[in-house]
């Protein structure tokens, strides 16, 4: 790496270096790990990530270190202002189904490219890249259409890096391998239009991509049917796609033609808690770590470029600092400068977006629920609904003699479960008509309901009040209390309770001193959850 300018911000180089490291291994390490792989000291990468696990970017179990979903607020910053994802991802979607294979959207990045959106298809044999993920551009279908207008300084850059790691090593997101011709594939994409990549990431796998460009005629990103040589060979996927592909490619170009940006989100002006908690752990917090990474999340929907004072005002940094924060993002090739404005670039993407882009929703709960045992010392889980049943997904147990043993993938009817109740009645009216009108409601204990009217009303009220607490219903000697978890569009994508026996507290003691804990934690889940799943499809279970 060049020089560091003499304003550069020491600490957040090395916050950076760490994320990075992070990302490069999945979003978990040992502190130890850590060291080894930075080169940093111990006592420098405490401090790091003890200032990364205040701001919610990094969670500490011991001495491992875990990527949090809070730092996808990062990633985040970048695909609002890119706008790509948010334009055209419904279009990809909509080539996906029609097509029932799996599309990507890709930005040029340096001599490699980046995901930045995919729809995947649900299959045993499905292909999927992570958002964020840098691969070579000499081994993929949309690489020959970026370097299809690389300047020579470009080419002699690609060529030295190919001189210097010929077989990819410094691509985690991909197997090694060298990727021949690319020089040809490169003329012959210049001179069709579209590109294939025929097993150059791995054997099976299969693509083509067109360009979509700006009114310049420079690729903006590329669109890329992927499958897989079961299905295809690399001819009749061109054969197949191309032309439908082509006419997604314009409808897409038409989208962006005719975009209205959006006001400016407001950021995430994070510069006076930075402050307090350098003044709650003292030496132990990094406080221009903080103030830089905050930088980043100055930018977003609206905000694609900014001046200094735009920045400064933003985040409410002194302008000074906001100017050497943006001088070290520069160095690091995360910031991009042009003339008296500044632009995140696709790095940003590097920090954490490819292991969290693939977060599950038990995933993003599971350190919520331990949180809530901890607390009530009861167990707590998470559930879907799966047909006219609920199905675990997360759960925590609590340490006692007589607990309630649930183990993953259990499955109750749904309308004798306290965290059913709460999914049925988010339902709307006619599809939880529905489900109702096709379910035995069969009685599983003395207490159990079984009059469709009497539930129905039930479930009403449920809706009405936010949680659901069932009592003895669905086995005797247990008592549950849950609440909804809701996604980005406001519906219940799950339910999280907590279960005890019915000697552990009355049902008044549930309302007063559970629910409330319940309903802080499933805040803090929607929070990563909404958080995570903003540009990147999150799996409920």
């Amino acid at each position: 790496m060049r020089t560091a300018p003499a304003e550069a911000v020491g600490p957040l180089m090395r916050g950076v270096a760490v994320l990075r490291a992070l990302s490069d291994a999945d979003g978990r390490l040992t502190l130890g790990e850590l060291v080894r792989v930075t080169g940093l000291a111990r006592s420098t990468v405490d401090r790091v990530a003890s200032t990364l696990v205040r701001m919610g970017h990094l969670r500490l179990d011991g001495s491992t270190v875990t990527l949090a979903p809070r730092l996808m607020e990062l990633a985040n910053a970048y695909l609002g202002a890119l706008r790509l994802p948010e334009l055209l991802g419904p279009y990809a979607v909509q080539l996906a189904a029609e097509l029932d294979e799996s599309v990507s959207l890709a930005v040029p990045d340096g001599d490699g490219i980046r995901f930045v959106h995919q729809s995947t298809r649900r299959r045993a044999m499905s292909l999927t890249f992570r958002i964020g993920d840098l691969l070579p551009a000499e081994r993929t279908a949309a690489g020959p259409l970026f370097a299809a207008h690389w300047t020579p300084g470009q080419w002699e850059s690609w060529r030295e890096r190919r001189a210097a790691d010929p077989e990819g090593l410094g691509f985690p997101g991909v197997p090694p391998g060298a990727g021949e011709h690319f020089e040809e594939r490169t003329a012959s994409a210049r001179a069709t239009g579209w590109a294939l990549d025929d097993q150059l990431i791995e054997p099976g796998l299969i693509a083509v991509a067109v360009p979509l460009c700006d009114p310049a005629g420079v690729p903006l990103c590329a669109i890329s049917v992927v499958s897989h040589t079961s299905r295809h060979s690399a001819e009749s996927l061109r054969a197949a796609v191309l032309p439908r592909l082509r006419t997604a490619a314009l409808a897409m170009r038409d989208a962006l033609a005719h975009d209205c940006v959006p006001a400016p989100a407001a950021p995430h002006a994070l510069a006076s808690p930075a402050a307090v908690s350098k003044r709650e752990l003292g030496a132990e917090f990094v406080e221009s770590l903080a103030r830089g990474l905050t930088v980043v999340t100055a930018f977003g929907t609206g905000r694609a470029e900014l001046s200094l004072s735009a920045v400064a005002e933003a985040t409410g940094l002194p302008r000074a600092t906001a100017r050497r924060a943006l001088i070290t993002l520069d160095h690091l090739g995360l910031v991009a400068t042009e003339g008296r404005t500044f632009r995140l670039t696709p790095r940003v993407l590097a920090l954490g977006c490819p292991p969290l882009s693939r977060t599950t929703l038990p995933e993003i709960a599971a350190p919520h629920l331990a949180a809530l045992v901890r607390t009530v010392h009861d167990s707590a889980s998470l559930a879907v609904l799966d047909g006219d049943a609920i199905q675990y997904t997360a759960r925590v147990a609590t340490a006692r003699v007589m607990s309630v043993n649930i183990t993953l993938g259990t499955r109750f009817p749904a309308y004798a479960a306290s965290m059913g109740r709460v999914l049925l009645a988010d339902l709307p009216p006619e599809e939880r008509a529905e489900r109702l009108g096709r379910t035995e409601l069969s009685a599983l204990t003395p207490h159990t309901i079984t009059s469709p009217a009497v539930l129905a009303d039930l479930l009403d009220r449920v809706a009405e009040q936010g949680y659901a607490l069932v009592d003895e219903e669905l086995e005797e000697g247990l008592r549950s209390i849950a609440v909804p978890v809701r996604g980005v569009g406001g519906r219940a994508v799950a339910a999280v309770n907590v279960a005890m026996h019915t000697t552990r507290r009355t049902v008044g003691r549930c309302v007063v001193e559970v629910l409330p804990v319940l309903r802080a934690v499933a805040s803090r889940i929607e929070a990563d959850l909404h958080v995570v799943s903003r540009f990147c499809q999150t799996p409920t279970s």
